[in-house]
C-alpha cells in the first residue's frame, strides 16, 4: 500500500510540474503583467542595470566583462496594444580589472549605443506580436513580428521567454545571431529588484574589436527605479561621454527626430 501511495504522489508532482512547464495563453491579464513587468506604469521611465559576461566560443574563454543600462517609457496606445520609447548603452569592460576598455590589443572598442528603439506589443487573441523599429536616415529598419514570446506560470510568479533568431541585412552585411531573453516577474517582490529580473544570452560574431571569432554573451539584469540607482562607474561615464543615455526618449516626436539623423 505504501509504494502504491509513492507511486500516486510521484505521478501527481509530475503532473504538476508538467502543467508548470507548458506555455499559457496570452490573456488580458497576462499581457497586462507583461507590460507592467516589462516597462511599468506609464508614468515614470524603468531602468534596467545589467552586467555580463563575454565567452569564447567553442574554447569558453571569457575575454571581456559588459555593464550597462537599457531603459524604456510606456506609451498606451489602445488596451491591447502599446509602445515602449527605449534607449540602451552597453559597455565592455576588461574581464580582469573591470575597467571601461577602450581600446583591445591595440583596436579600439566601440561600445553598443541605441540611440533609441521603438517597441510595439500587440496582444492578438492568446499570443502576443512585437515588432522593434531602430536606425536612421537609409538604415531604418523593422524586426518583427516576432510571435514567439511565450509565457508560464511559477507559482505566484510569472515567466517569460523570448527567443530571437536574427538574420538581418546592413550595411555592413548580413547580421546572425541567436538570443534568448528570459524575463522573470514576482509580484509579491519588496523592492523593485526583488520584482524584476533578466537573464539574456547571445551566441553570434564576437564585438568586432575581439576579431573575427564567434563568442557567448550572456548578462543579467535587474530592474531600479532611476538613473540615479545604476552603478556609479557607469553614471559617471554617461554623464561625462554620452549624456543622452541618462533618460529614454519621452516622446514619438523625439523618436522622429532621431530618425532622420544621418
Amino acid at each position: 500500500m505504501k509504494e502504491i501511495k509513492n507511486c500516486f504522489c510521484l505521478i501527481i508532482c509530475l503532473l504538476c510540474l508538467h502543467a508548470y512547464a507548458q506555455p499559457i495563453p496570452f490573456t488580458e491579464e497576462v499581457y497586462n503583467q507583461w507590460v507592467e513587468m516589462r516597462i511599468g506604469d506609464g508614468e515614470n521611465p524603468v531602468y534596467w542595470s545589467a552586467h555580463g559576461e563575454i565567452y569564447s566560443y567553442p574554447e569558453g574563454e571569457l575575454i571581456a566583462k559588459m555593464t550597462g543600462v537599457d531603459m524604456g517609457v510606456k506609451i498606451q496606445v489602445i488596451p491591447d496594444s502599446v509602445l515602449q520609447t527605449s534607449r540602451k548603452i552597453f559597455i565592455y569592460t576588461d574581464a580582469k580589472t573591470g575597467k571601461i576598455l577602450t581600446e583591445y590589443q591595440d583596436a579600439p572598442v566601440k561600445h553598443i549605443q541605441y540611440p533609441y528603439q521603438l517597441i510595439a506589443y500587440v496582444r492578438d487573441k492568446d499570443a502576443m506580436r512585437t515588432w522593434v523599429t531602430q536606425g536612421s536616415g537609409d538604415n531604418i529598419r523593422v524586426i518583427g513580428p516576432g510571435t514567439k514570446i511565450t509565457a508560464r506560470q511559477l507559482g505566484e510568479s510569472m515567466f517569460f521567454a523570448a527567443p530571437l533568431f536574427l538574420n538581418i541585412e546592413t550595411p555592413n552585411g548580413k547580421y546572425q545571431a541567436f538570443e534568448n531573453y528570459d524575463f522573470f516577474y514576482n509580484p509579491s517582490g519588496v523592492t523593485t529588484e526583488d520584482k524584476y529580473q533578466i537573464s539574456w544570452m547571445r551566441y553570434g560574431d564576437a564585438p568586432s574589436f575581439l576579431g573575427k571569432k564567434k563568442a557567448i554573451t550572456h548578462m543579467i539584469s535587474h530592474r531600479v527605479d532611476s538613473f540615479d540607482d545604476l552603478d556609479p562607474e557607469l553614471i559617471a561615464y554617461i554623464q561625462g561621454s554620452a549624456p543622452m543615455w541618462q533618460k529614454p526618449p519621452v516622446s514619438l516626436e523625439e523618436i522622429k527626430s532621431l530618425q532622420q539623423e544621418k
